[in-house]
């Protein structure tokens, strides 16, 4: 009985062209792709050092927020008012009258939460609302007098809870903390230098 030699199918190809012979460096797994599946992307051999998750920026400005609210929040819930609602009648105090699409980025609400927020805050007496002097297609939001008494009420229990704060973390780090977060957006917004 004769044995039958191996080697390539009839009619397969020679070979591989020259652009798509496979990879031979010392890095390649069998198939011609590096540790994988031919044809996926493959990481580096040495993995980039992702830092400790306690070094998370992120997260601790995250963690950082949570605690500042959690002195503020049982005040707002005294008095009936959530989170949002709060920041956008604080805003409001800024200037006599602004636009949604102003309010909306000066509070960092998006479009669908700030409309109900504002019907909200509207049916309450806390807002009103009146026509873009010459363009009565725009509508600019202002507080009402029951808003600002609402914010006069409310004002002397928060700045008790900035007082407490304050001691707690040091007048000089608090002081330090403001200036710090009042400058990061900015600097972040900037293009490292290569």
């Amino acid at each position: 009985m004769s044995r039958r030699k191996t080697g390539p199918a009839a009619g397969a190809a020679p070979g591989p062209a020259p652009d798509t012979a496979p990879d031979t460096s010392p890095d390649t797994a069998p198939g011609g792709a590096a540790g994988g599946v031919s044809g996926m992307p493959q990481a580096p051999d040495v993995p980039a050092q992702l830092r400790d998750f306690s070094r998370s920026l992120p997260m601790l400005l995250l963690r950082s927020h949570q605690a500042v609210m959690r002195e503020f929040r049982p005040i707002l819930r005294q008095h009936g008012i959530t989170e949002q609602q709060w920041r956008v009648l604080r805003a409001l105090t800024t200037e006599p009258s602004v636009r949604a699409s102003a309010l909306a980025a000066l509070t960092l609400i998006s479009g669908p939460s700030m409309t109900r927020i504002l019907r909200t805050l509207e049916a309450r007496g806390l807002i009103e609302r009146s026509p873009e002097p010459g363009d009565n297609r725009v509508v600019r939001l202002s507080i009402t007098p029951q808003g600002r008494a609402l914010i006069a009420t409310v004002a002397p229990h928060s700045e008790r809870r900035y007082r407490s704060i304050a001691e707690r973390i040091g007048t000089r780090d608090m002081d330090g903390l403001y200036a710090l977060l009042t400058e990061l957006p900015d600097k972040l917004r900037r293009r490292p230098a290569r």
